[in-house]
């Protein structure tokens, strides 16, 4: 039912209007009556009708005022209002005050009731769009985080332009003001089955179906927003089948930008690990200064990633500790190609031709003419080059692999050119796996060299190690165990020790000595590590070593 208020002075005609309408048949209701204007406003802000009759002539407020003032007051009620035809100025004035409807008097019940039902279609017009714009608006609200999210997902994976970046953000209230950008990617390590075995919350999170792996990434995802929102920074979200951290700084150099994404990173991996029963392994971008160029970020993080083939997962891995980036080019957008650099990097020769065989069997051979075949194979030349460049592969490989392009006119067919290509690949895979052993040894030989020669300070450590060498400690750590069989700490341990054996033989100093000039804070403790290594104190140790 709708509410109406009818207002007329004289009272005759008042009860007249009342009494010869049936209003409920028609969807309304008299809530109230008034004798004046005046009167009228009191039950109008009491009771807020939908439609308003009102005569025109009336003491105090005539109809004309307390329209205005339901204008001002209430502007979704209708005002119809009554009026005679030697008040036309006052009917003028009506139009002019956008006055819903109007009756000339005398007038029947019917032609009353014409324009009721009219102001009603318009009420119900009104509630109708406003019911639809609330639908709207409600579903907007509701699609907005997964607005979000595809919008940072494209902010990653392609580049968009400087001012489509700024409307976007702007629209969904995404904050992209700061002076460095960096990307990274938390990607769920596989479980195997005889793992998850032994765990109630690996077994609830299996790898078994998508739908686990969705709980895997929500879990993950709701780890790394709390630890964001604690430190205040950056934004995580879900894209395709990992989790990404955009980091934002102002301010501070890009050093401590990356101090600040590895210990997000690193607190990530941690309390995934504790309160999940799950690993995870984080790849870390490059930092840019500007949004529109995260997707570089984004493709060096994906390449760190790729690297936990070698140093293992379960651990924070940045694309500048594994590969120069001194003369980096731009990453071609086409899958294929970005898997046939991963594969030189990284993958087998197995591998290798699996590519190889899908870059060429994109090929239509009765279509292609031997120009755009020659490009194509121009742009696999290119990617080849870029993969030596960045591996740091010797000029000499890269002289005496292309030294000719001539060859390019010298093949009978697709197979020739695709067997050269093969060719030249397994060459730079093996000097960039010769290369890389090489670059392992070298650091690690520096890094053996450094302990040696501050093994006797009480506070040398692995990150002291690192800032020497300027590497990350995650970095460090894997290649460490990998070529040496232990770890930091055992060597460093190892070193002291060798060092302690050379000192009780060839000197008079007392174990506490001893200990203090080989970097122990504690002369027990060192004593406990000695026994444990050797299986004697080192006062047995040096009356045995002198026949005593």
């Amino acid at each position: 039912m709708y509410k109406l208020i009818i207002v007329e002075d004289e009272a005759d005609v008042r009860e007249g209007i009342i009494e010869k309408i049936d209003w409920a048949s028609y969807g309304f209701e008299v809530v109230d009556q008034a004798e004046n204007g005046q009167e009228a406003t009191e039950s109008i802000d009491r009771l807020l009708p939908d439609v308003v009759v009102t005569d025109i002539q009336m003491p105090f407020m005539n109809g004309l005022q307390l329209a205005e003032w339901i204008r001002s007051r209430h502007p979704a009620t209708k005002v119809i209002i009554l009026t005679g035809y030697d008040e036309f100025e006052y009917a003028q004035k009506a139009i002019k005050l956008q006055i819903d409807e109007y009756l000339l008097k005398p007038f029947s019940s019917q032609e009353l009731i014409d324009v009721l039902m009219k102001v009603r279609s318009e009420i119900e017009a009104e509630i109708a769009e406003k019911e639809n714009v609330y639908v709207l608006s409600e579903h907007y609200r509701k699609s907005l985080p997964l607005l979000r999210e595809q919008f940072l997902s494209a902010l990653v994976s392609r580049r968009l332009r400087s001012d489509e970046i700024a409307e976007k953000s702007a629209e969904y209230g995404i904050s992209l003001s700061a002076d460095w950008f960096q990307a990274s990617v938390i990607s769920v390590d596989y479980i195997h089955e005889e793992q998850a075995a032994c765990s109630e919350v690996m077994k609830a999170v299996s790898l078994r179906d998508s739908s686990e792996r969705n709980l895997q990434l929500f879990a993950v995802l709701n780890i790394a927003e709390e630890i964001c929102g604690k430190q205040g920074t950056g934004r995580v979200f879900i894209h395709r089948d990992d989790v990404v951290l955009l980091s934002m700084g102002d301010g501070a150099g890009e050093a401590d930008m990356m101090a600040q994404t590895f210990a997000i990173l690193e607190e990530v991996r941690q309390k995934v690990q504790r309160f999940l029963k799950l690993t995870v392994t984080a790849g870390a971008g490059t930092i840019c200064a500007l949004p529109d160029l995260l997707f570089h970020s984004f493709g060096d993080a994906l390449q760190a990633l790729d690297y936990r083939l070698i140093l293992g997962n379960n651990r924070v891995i940045w694309i500048e500790d594994v590969e120069s980036r001194s003369s980096r080019m731009l990453s071609y957008d086409e899958l294929t190609q970005q898997s046939l650099i991963r594969t030189i990097k990284l993958g087998t020769v197995q591998e290798l031709r699996v590519v190889i065989d899908e870059l060429f069997g994109g090929l239509d051979a009765d279509r292609v003419s031997a120009q755009d075949f020659q490009i194509f194979l121009l742009e696999l030349i290119t990617s080849i080059l870029r993969v030596a460049k960045e591996s740091g592969s010797p000029d000499g490989f890269i002289s005496s692999g292309f030294s000719s392009l001539s060859a390019l006119h010298k093949f009978n067919n697709m197979g020739e050119a695709k067997q050269w290509i093969i060719s030249v690949c397994t060459q730079l895979m093996d000097s960039i796996a010769t290369e890389r052993q090489s670059s392992y040894k070298q650091l690690i030989d520096q890094a053996k060299d450094y302990i040696r020669s501050h093994y006797e300070e009480t506070d040398i450590s692995i990150g002291k190690v690192c800032r020497h060498l300027h590497i990350s400690t995650g970095y460090f750590s894997s290649i460490f165990k990998k070529e040496l069989k232990m770890t930091f700490v055992s060597y460093l341990l190892q070193i002291r020790l060798e060092a302690a054996k050379e000192l009780l033989r060839s000197t008079e100093l007392k174990a506490f000595e001893i200990a203090e000039r080989i970097g122990f804070a504690d002369p027990n403790y060192f004593s406990f590590c000695f026994r444990k290594k050797y299986g004697q104190s080192p006062k047995e140790y040096k009356n045995s070593a002198r026949g005593g």
